[in-house]
């Protein structure tokens, strides 16, 4: 299944790693699943896209329980208040609710809390390489009132080590308000992953090739990235003009100095691994294909037309990779414009790729999407957290393409949701993926994202009583059906 743990009931606001994520699990083993996918866990930036975030090591204050920290001791019952009505995250009030009380919690622990626990929070400290910069980097952003690092005074954006020295002493306070709340949400949500672990329920992460420029790891690893002397970069991402854009998608992220990167024997890239392994069992690779070769665009350019190819790491990134960590349990995202050099770098490390239901039909019997044409090392969706729901996706084809898709599936459209479902679990492919609101047959008003809009996106949530067990009983049916079932279901 995918789910956002955003997208879980539940009280403050927004899904958090509480009770309801465990009823989830609890849920999809009753169903006889055996993999839960998520999206990127990281602290969001402005528009609260978990694929543009102020860190790729930290996590987002956003999805930590209170219950938990009442239960900790450093919250009081009475401070806590109820789940709004409706199902969409209202992001403006849920920051301000959920911050301020992330800083009575910090103030009440760092004051009054047991010995025990304030050596367990020092260990989590000294054990995490990236913790400090991170709290220096958001205390910062917190004091200057949300502006870009490269806009802060020059000592400090540029790290010299006394204005370091001296900003760490001033924003203490802050800094460990900052500490504290990266040390609930990893022991939150470690103890979820161990949860679902011990029920046979595999958790796949989601790592954006590219971080933010607006980040600490760009901010405290400046060398890494094509930047100029002030910071400012000088070529970003993208991707080029295809059938859906004229123009390309220019993304703006900072492109990796992959020559720095290598002369470091990719340290930066293994601890990021390293750390996303820590979290999950699987990682999803978003943008697989730039590690191939991606579009270089140059910082003045208005669209993503006037960019070029540029030759990525390729395989000497993941020997890398596999040397220091073992084997790699990766899936390589590989939509879009896909060479046979990226299959080839895909399949030499044998990584699987993705077919998505939403992409096969109309175009022919050879289309690569289609069940027929699916290969055993891959991972089958009927669609992702960028594509329409499958009901809203559906309805919106003319005539003609409903008729050529029902004509596939030979079945009428009455069923069309769980038609798609069963496609993708009929599949030889290895894995097979269902999002949520596709097993609730949910319309468009439910999808997660619409690449390109700027508002609006990563909101929606279950209602609080979508995990019935009816639901379970039907999905473990047609799970076993297709010999997908574990060996045990709850």
């Amino acid at each position: 299944m995918l789910l956002h743990p955003s997208s879980l009931p539940g009280t403050g606001g927004i899904g958090s790693f509480g009770e309801e994520a465990r009823r989830f699990v609890d849920f999809l083993h009753k169903s006889g699943q055996s993999l839960w996918q998520i999206l990127p866990l990281g602290p969001t930036a402005y528009g609260n896209s978990p694929y543009s975030c102020y860190s790729a090591f930290a996590g987002n204050p956003l999805l930590i329980n209170f219950e938990a920290i009442v239960d900790d001791g450093d919250l009081t019952p009475q401070g806590l208040q109820a789940d709004p009505p409706g199902d969409h995250v209202d992001y403006g009030a849920t920051t301000l609710y959920k911050s301020g009380l992330l800083k009575v919690a910090a103030a009440r622990f760092f004051e009054s809390a047991p010995q025990r626990r304030k050596e367990e929070f020092w260990q989590f400290c000294d054990t995490t390489f990236w913790l400090h910069d991170f709290a220096l980097f958001m205390a910062l952003k917190e004091h200057f009132k949300g502006e870009s690092w490269n806009a802060w005074p020059e000592p400090i954006a540029l790290r010299e080590p006394e204005a370091l020295a001296s900003w760490s002493e001033k924003l203490g306070v802050a800094i460990g308000e900052q500490k504290y709340q990266q040390w609930q949400f990893t022991r939150q949500w470690k103890k979820l992953k161990s949860y679902a672990n011990v029920l046979g329920i595999s958790i796949i992460g989601d790592l954006p090739i590219f971080v933010a420029f607006d980040s600490a790891d760009v901010w405290a690893n400046p060398q890494l990235f094509h930047l100029d002397e002030k910071g400012v970069p000088i070529v970003v991402a993208g991707v080029p003009p295809d059938y859906f854009s004229k123009t390309g998608q220019l993304w703006g992220n900072p492109l990796y100095n992959w020559d720095r990167m290598a002369a470091e024997g990719y340290a930066w890239w293994v601890a990021r691994l390293r750390n996303d392994l820590s979290l999950y069992d699987m990682v999803r690779i978003d943008h697989f294909r730039g590690f191939e070769a991606f579009w270089e665009v140059p910082v003045w350019a208005k669209t993503a037309v006037n960019g070029r190819w540029v030759k990525g790491p390729g395989e000497a990134l993941f020997n890398t990779l596999c040397y220091a960590l073992g084997n790699l349990p990766i899936i390589a995202e590989d939509l879009g414009i896909i060479t046979a050099e990226v299959e080839a770098l895909r399949d030499q490390f044998g990584f699987p790729g993705m077919k998505i239901l939403q992409f096969a039909f109309g175009s022919g019997p050879e289309n690569p999407y289609l069940p027929h044409n699916h290969v055993r090392s891959c991972v089958a969706y009927t669609g992702t957290h960028d594509n329409d729901t499958t009901l809203g996706w559906f309805e919106s084809l003319k005539a003609k393409e409903q008729k050529a898709l029902l004509s596939y599936l030979d079945r009428d459209k009455g069923d069309i949701v769980w038609q798609m479902i069963k496609c993708a679990l009929a599949s030889v492919a290895d894995y097979a993926i269902i999002p949520m609101q596709d097993l609730l047959e949910l319309p468009s008003t439910a999808r997660m994202n619409v690449p390109g809009q700027a508002a609006g996106n990563w909101s929606w949530r279950c209602s609080p009583d979508a995990f019935s067990g009816r639901l379970a009983s039907k999905l473990a049916h047609i799970t076993e059906l297709y010999g997908r079932l574990p060996d045990f279901v709850g």
